[in-house]
């Protein structure tokens, strides 16, 4: 294993993550994005099921964490789980995120300055990026879990003892086979659809996700049609993931994608579902569309030098009346 590398920020040695290499790109030029390294669950025999010993770290562009941010609201688990927002500093070194939000930009529980340092206090050899969102135990200052495809499930089920009253059941068992299924099939035409458009390498590879993706949000458009959200009269953990991606369809993804077939607003039944649980607490309220924009338009675009940030999206328009309510 080659020797670390490490970078000094105030007068403290910060390890720097590895140089992102062609590793998540297939021979066929297919973008298949890096395995979650911190999988254990919580419960007996694993992460234990503790109030005050855990924290949320999510990025407010990153609608992988954002969704995370979102069960924790609806769910009400805001007193047993802390939350952080991290976000890009202004290091040339790739030390990837950083607590902007804390004191001198140090997390007072846990005294790191870089998502990083937790990374690699739970697994020194970690070498991927090291990714939000981020659960981590600031008993033992370590990432304890990354899993982006399970983490709201944990929220849902584990940490149902810490649920407020009333609070919305996102996962019901009788509905978990399908929500499973409907989510892995989020994942790979929605949720990473525009991702692997944006980071393959081969002309095939790029007209293959591209029509995957529009071709399944015809299919949502239509699933929508006559049932307000993805199962019926009540939101799930499969409308928390596809309301990430949709908030930042026309704000970012549409870039990615390249030729914008339709943007959000021409779809009726996806546009008026969008505003719907935009306007529910728990949507809005981790929805930074400035945040978003600032994400995707400078610190993933180094070739921005001018740091151009474009205009939009209506905030207003994301208020006006869904008529939802009716199915």
């Amino acid at each position: 294993m080659a020797e670390h590398e490490y970078y000094e920020v105030n007068g403290r040695q910060i390890r720097v993550r590895p140089t992102e290499s062609g590793q998540e790109i297939d021979e066929y030029g297919n973008f298949h994005r890096q395995p979650n390294h911190f999988t254990k669950g919580f419960g007996e025999g694993e992460n234990p099921v503790e109030a005050d010993r855990y924290i949320l770290f999510w990025g407010k562009g990153c609608n992988w964490s954002n969704r995370a941010s979102i069960a924790r609201e609806l769910l009400g688990l805001d007193k047993a789980i802390k939350v952080e927002i991290v976000d890009w500093g202004d290091y040339e070194k790739p030390l990837g995120w950083e607590f902007v939000n804390s004191p001198n930009h140090i997390n007072k529980e846990t005294g790191a300055q870089f998502l990083s340092e937790l990374y690699y206090n739970a697994d020194d050899d970690y070498e991927g990026r090291t990714t939000v969102p981020a659960l981590v135990d600031y008993k033992e200052k370590k990432v304890v879990n990354n899993d982006y495809h399970k983490l709201t499930n944990y929220f849902e089920v584990d940490f149902k003892p810490f649920h407020k009253k009333n609070a919305p059941d996102l996962y019901p068992e009788e509905l978990r086979n399908e929500i499973d299924e409907m989510n892995y099939w989020l994942f790979d035409n929605i949720n990473n659809g525009v991702y692997k458009t944006t980071f393959c390498r081969s002309k095939e590879a790029y007209w293959d996700a591209y029509n995957s993706f529009y071709a399944a949000m015809d299919l949502l458009e239509e699933r929508l049609e006559n049932r307000r959200f993805l199962f019926g009269d009540y939101v799930t953990d499969s409308d928390v993931r596809l309301y990430v991606t949709l908030a930042r369809l026309d704000i970012r993804y549409t870039h990615q994608l390249g030729h914008t077939k339709h943007p959000l607003f021409t779809y009726k039944n996806l546009w008026a579902y969008a505003r719907d649980l935009y306007q529910t607490p728990g949507f809005w309220d981790t929805t930074d569309f400035a945040a978003i924009k600032k994400h995707y338009h400078i610190d993933c675009n180094p070739g921005n030098i001018h740091q151009i940030i474009a205009k939009g999206p209506d905030e207003e328009a994301w208020l006006l009346p869904h008529g939802r309510e009716k199915l």
